[in-house]
């Protein structure tokens, strides 16, 4: 799996019970990803920038409206809370964030996470059999939070193939259902649930599906079957008309972030390329930036950088 936007979470976490809208979600998958790729981490006096491009981008829409979805976000984040079962069995409360700065002259906002936040989160390699981990990418399409919510709660689940009953009422409010919405059965199916799977399906890379779990006539839960896709061949060289059987020059396959990082850095790559930043955005003032911005594009659609064959890069 690419470590590109990359999102990573204790299961512990991912679990809480919680009530995030979509903008809230999408800023702490932003914030996790970020801290992994700037290699900026993340800790609980040092702040993260999330710049409104970057959300623009990524979640297709305009930088100004990008700015005011993290604002508004964030002002409802600030004042959300969550709750987990901690090592000891004991039900701990916490907030997301504890501190926020806002760079309006820049288009960006800075956030601090709590301590529990941050322990819930990790960017360490090779420690991700106990993590739930997934491609920002495979949410950010998603018109639905509880799509969100249900893919991170299924994904972990992924390598056993089968869940555990998800128990119903501790199962609406993973997903963020007020005690007050969706009562009926019929309507938490329809409007929820059944929605949630198809978008799944639709959109994802895995494939699931669920069954009622009854006592007596009783619906008390669900347990669900989760499934990888099966990737079709040469995805890549049909979507841009190429012959399957031909090499790629543009393709990054085998290519790793500190690679592809090397790349965006040499000076002849910048020079065929910088036209494709504006010079007043972050990628266009700030080489870090510059990098970040320029391996996302690589991973997304290399087939846009024709100038020569990407890995004559590495030999300049």
């Amino acid at each position: 799996m690419s470590k590109g936007n990359l999102v990573v979470k204790t299961n512990q976490l991912n679990s809480a019970l919680q009530n995030l809208s979509l903008p809230e979600i999408r800023i702490i998958q932003l914030a996790i990803v970020d801290a992994r790729e700037t290699n900026t981490g993340l800790s609980t006096d040092k702040p993260l920038r999330i710049d409104a491009l970057r959300y623009a981008e990524m979640f297709e829409t305009t930088r100004q409206n990008g700015y005011q979805r993290m604002k508004d976000a964030e002002e409802n984040l600030f004042n959300r809370r969550f709750s987990y079962v901690n090592e000891e069995g004991k039900i701990v409360k916490s907030r997301w964030i504890q501190e926020v700065t806002y760079l309006d002259d820049e288009g960006a906002i800075e956030l601090v996470f709590t301590l529990a936040v941050v322990k819930g989160i990790s960017r360490i390699d090779g420690a991700e059999d106990f993590f739930t981990s997934y491609l920002l990418e495979q949410t950010a399409s998603m018109d639905s939070i509880y799509s969100v919510r249900l893919y991170e709660l299924l994904v972990q689940w992924k390598q056993a193939k089968n869940t555990p009953m998800f128990e119903l009422e501790i199962f609406r409010s993973q997903l963020g259902i007020e005690s007050s919405e969706y009562k009926r059965m019929g309507n938490f199916k329809l409007r929820v649930l059944d929605l949630a799977v198809q978008e799944i399906n639709e959109k994802t890379d895995i494939k699931v599906g669920y069954e009622q779990v009854k006592k007596g006539r009783t619906i008390i839960g669900f347990k669900f079957k989760v499934s990888d896709k099966e990737k079709p061949k040469s995805t890549q060289n049909l979507a841009s008309g190429r012959d399957g059987d031909t090499s790629d020059m543009f393709a990054i396959e085998g290519l790793n972030d500190k690679q592809l990082g090397r790349i965006t850095r040499n000076k002849q790559f910048i020079a065929d390329y910088n036209h494709l930043v504006s010079s007043t955005s972050p990628a266009g003032q700030d080489s870090k930036m510059w990098e970040f911005e320029m391996i996302n594009r690589l991973k997304k659609d290399p087939s846009q950088f024709k100038k020569r064959p990407i890995r004559e890069y590495l030999e300049y």
